[in-house]
């Protein structure tokens, strides 16, 4: 992809521009609490978050048009705060609840209190953005053809044509449009499945527990076009090695009784004499409903952990060159007295306030009292303060990669968190620390870094989206900070008020929501069982480095190793639709270049626009779902008027699911007829 050797941004840098408005910083907060609500209910729920990014720029532009007469700027200032608060609410409640899951005698209930939660939210978010000072040169504006930051630039291309109006406008709001019409269809009328799978026997003596499934989705479609057919090829090869390779291998080789045991040591089954988890277990028959689904929990998912480590680690190994460049460009930004000569849309904040920022976050967590963080003494706080800076640059770099090569919806978060933990807790070991005492403290570190790592990757596509329309990167930190302290005093309140018990769940002694059927919490769970199986030195390694000579093999064999890793951490229901989206992009082109067109690359492309219209119209939706689905009544009276049923009596299971690959093969077909259009200007 050739790249312009001088990117001219929207706005360009000599204009004056209302940007850093109070109207835009009241309703970007307004927005990070109302997003980060709903997020942090989802991942509870169900362990899933959608972005934020794109609903909040078009509700930005809708408003902005109609009432608060924004400049396209201000309507960026507003989603970049607004999107904070989406991405602290997954980092929390990924890994925070896992206070409860603790061993008995490690006091972690006592740290799952108000203000624990609202200190490490915060400071985890500002975290993830310091660090993210020193990078933007290096990752958004050097690597600007190499990282196509997919909600970014999908967020820009929103901003963009809700500027210009017309044809820009018209191709993007129809993508958006359909995608309603279709999520309606999927995900409140239940029409269309939302995951169709085929999925081989167990006793299938060729390919056992072989999966061919999607979770056909607009959202993975139009992410898939943005990020291409070369970066998606690979990232569904990784879902196609674990999923079509080394589960069948696994089926066969593994007896269920051994699988369901792993289950008990991850913490994804009570015990083996208790029905359910992944693969619905049958302890009566000693066989599991979904053996595949069961062999991804037990095992890939650790193997997954171990490669995107790995893959994370030779990344930032490769690009170490560019990053010290960008530091000392950031460490001259010290010794400079005015930005007179600094161009607007260059203009961050200085190297000093990341070391500052940096030191004064490890000075209130050492000094903090023992019942909000804990630690015997001011030497262990300060211990883990210097480890969550020392994990924070490295899992924040590698976040910020990862969501500009597949997106902020797809980056393994739990992962890198998996990884931290994993670090954190052999360093404990190693100097003596080990047993139920140091339980919360590695969890206090996990926690911090999953949030920053979080919210880097939205601090990541929102100055990836500032780059392209021409904003000031000084106030989109200035911005994300404010969202960062807004955004987690309402998620804070809300994990509360979730976590509290009802009538029925009290009377049955149950003291927690959250953890319970209503609220399983799944990526905490299994954060705390990882910390209390490595500090208790029972944790199976072998399947962690099984993942780390997986990807230095994929380096070795000249493919990026960190877009592999991905694959082979999300299941393939993730990876093959987006998959779908990039061959498309790859079919246009490819077209182009048979007919002597232009290949368009530009981000107003009309397949471009529709698969931007794609992403925000899918996330709009999952969002206001979400938002339906707290209220008991309202989540019953859709599952009334579901269709799913009827549909399956008439047409079966498997007509049913060839019904919804119909209605996303149409909207496929959608997406490329918009891509071969010629752009009109």
């Amino acid at each position: 992809m050739e790249v312009p050797k001088v990117f001219k941004p929207y706005i360009a840098p000599e204009q004056n521009v209302a940007e850093f408005t109070v109207k835009s910083i009241v309703f970007g907060c307004l927005f990070g609490i109302i997003f980060g609500c709903s997020t942090t209910y989802l991942a509870l729920k169900a362990g899933l978050t959608v972005s934020a990014s794109i609903p909040i720029a078009v509700i930005a532009i809708t408003l902005g048009r109609k009432f608060l007469k924004t400049t396209i700027l201000e309507n960026n200032i507003i989603q970049t705060t607004g999107s904070a608060g989406e991405s602290i609410a997954a980092g929390v409640v990924f890994t925070l609840p896992g206070f409860l899951f603790l061993s008995p005698g490690a006091n972690g209930e006592s740290y799952f209190n108000y203000l624990t939660i609202l200190i490490l939210a915060a400071f985890g978010g500002m975290l993830g953005t310091l660090m993210m000072i020193p990078l933007r040169r290096s990752l958004i504006v050097k690597e600007h053809g190499t990282l196509p930051y997919p909600e970014g630039t999908a967020c820009a291309s929103v901003l963009q044509a809700g500027e210009k109006g017309g044809v820009f406008a018209q191709t993007a709001f129809m993508g958006m449009g359909i995608a309603l019409l279709y999520a309606i269809l999927q995900k409140v009328l239940h029409v269309i499945a939302e995951v169709p799978a085929y999925v081989t026997k167990q006793t299938n003596k060729f390919w056992p527990s072989a999966t061919i499934n999607g979770e056909i989705t607009p959202e993975y479609l139009g992410v898939g076009y943005i990020i291409g057919p070369k970066i998606s090829g690979v990232l569904v090869a990784g879902s196609v090695l674990a999923w079509w390779a080394m589960i069948p291998l696994m089926a066969t080789l593994v007896s269920p009784d051994l699988i369901a045991m792993q289950l008990v040591k991850v913490g994804y089954l009570a015990d083996v004499n208790t029905a359910g988890g992944p693969g619905n277990w049958d302890p009566a028959t000693h066989t599991f409903a979904n053996s595949a689904a069961a062999i991804y929990r037990a095992y890939i998912r650790q193997i997954g952990a171990g490669a995107v480590a790995a893959g994370g680690f030779i990344t930032l190994m490769k690009t170490i060159p560019t990053i010290i460049s960008s530091f000392r460009e950031s460490i001259g930004s010290l010794k400079e007295k005015n930005e007179g000569g600094v161009l607007r849309t260059e203009r961050d904040f200085s190297f000093k306030v990341v070391i500052v920022g940096s030191l004064i976050l490890v000075a209130i967590i050492a000094l903090l009292p023992n019942q909000i963080i804990p630690g015997d003494n001011i030497f262990q706080k300060i211990f883990i303060g210097i480890l969550i800076i020392i994990f924070g640059f490295f899992f924040v770099t590698v976040a910020s990669r990862i969501v500009g090569l597949v997106g902020s919806s797809n980056s393994p978060i739990s992962g890198m968190t998996i990884a931290t933990l994993m670090g954190t807790c052999l360093i404990f070991t190693s100097v003596g620390w080990s047993g139920y005492f140091f339980e919360p403290l590695a969890l206090v570190v996990g926690g911090m870094i999953c949030i920053a790592a979080a919210n880097a990757g939205g601090t990541s596509q929102d100055l990836k989206t500032g780059f392209i329309v021409g904003a000031t990167p000084k106030y989109q930190q200035l911005a994300l900070f404010i969202g960062a302290i807004v955004s987690s005093i309402a998620i804070g309140w809300v994990v509360q008020i979730l976590d509290t018990p009802t009538a029925d769940m009290a009377a049955q002694g149950i003291k927690h929501a959250i953890g319970s059927e209503r609220y399983s919490a799944p990526q905490a769970t299994l954060m705390a069982t990882l910390a209390k199986g490595i500090l208790s030195f029972n944790l199976d390694w072998q399947f962690v480095m099984v993942g780390v000579f997986i990807a230095v093999m994929i380096e070795l064999c000249g493919i990026k190793a960190l877009a592999f890793a991905i694959g082979l951490y999300l299941p393939l229901s993730t990876t093959l639709p987006i998959f779908i989206g990039g061959a498309i992009k790859g079919i246009v082109d490819w077209r182009a270049k048979k007919k002597n067109e232009v290949i368009v690359e530009d981000d107003l492309g009309r397949g471009s626009l529709f698969a931007t219209g794609l992403i925000a119209g899918g996330a709009l939706a999952g969002v206001i779902v979400a938002v339906l689905s707290v209220n008991d009544n309202v989540f019953n009276s859709l599952k009334n008027i579901s269709a799913e049923h009827g549909l399956t009596s008439v047409l079966g299971d498997g007509g049913y699911h060839l019904l919804a690959v119909l209605f996303f093969a149409a909207m496929a077909l959608m997406l490329y007829r918009q891509a071969i259009k010629k752009t009109e200007i």
